[in-house]
């Protein structure tokens, strides 16, 4: 696959950004209630890889992310590097993403945590649902 260069936005099109991926590296979906109650997808992109274009002053979170507090779209978060993290990374909502194939992410590995049961690197029992 390799990197390429995506862009994404929230529906309103007024937070803007884009980064470098490679799909290739994967995607995650967990199962804690965050997560499954925004749907989550997401993929990582390092901070020297990623740009925002436009709207952090209506990012939840400011430029660390959040949801579009005009449209209400989860777009991006910002993860420091800490004891579990072993690097700083942006967690991009993949739905954000305007320009990308399905293809790629049908390909593209899925790793699945179990941050409900606080189990974080192990798989939950049940995936389908996610």
């Amino acid at each position: 696959m390799g990197t390429q260069t995506y862009h994404g936005s929230c529906h309103c099109k007024a937070v803007k950004f884009e980064a470098e991926i490679d799909f290739s590296e994967g995607t995650g979906k967990c199962n804690c209630t965050l997560c499954w109650k925004r749907r989550a997808w997401s993929v990582s992109a390092s901070p020297e890889d990623f740009r925002l274009l436009s709207g952090a002053e209506l990012l939840s979170d400011g430029k660390q992310g959040g949801f579009c507090t005009k449209c209400g779209i989860l777009v991006f978060g910002y993860v420091p590097q800490s004891e579990w993290n072993e690097r700083a990374r942006y967690s991009i909502n993949l739905p954000a993403l305007d320009d990308l194939d399905p293809a790629a992410l049908v390909a593209a590995p899925v790793t699945f945590y179990d941050g409900r049961n606080d189990n974080w690197w192990h798989v939950p029992a049940e995936t389908r649902h996610l």
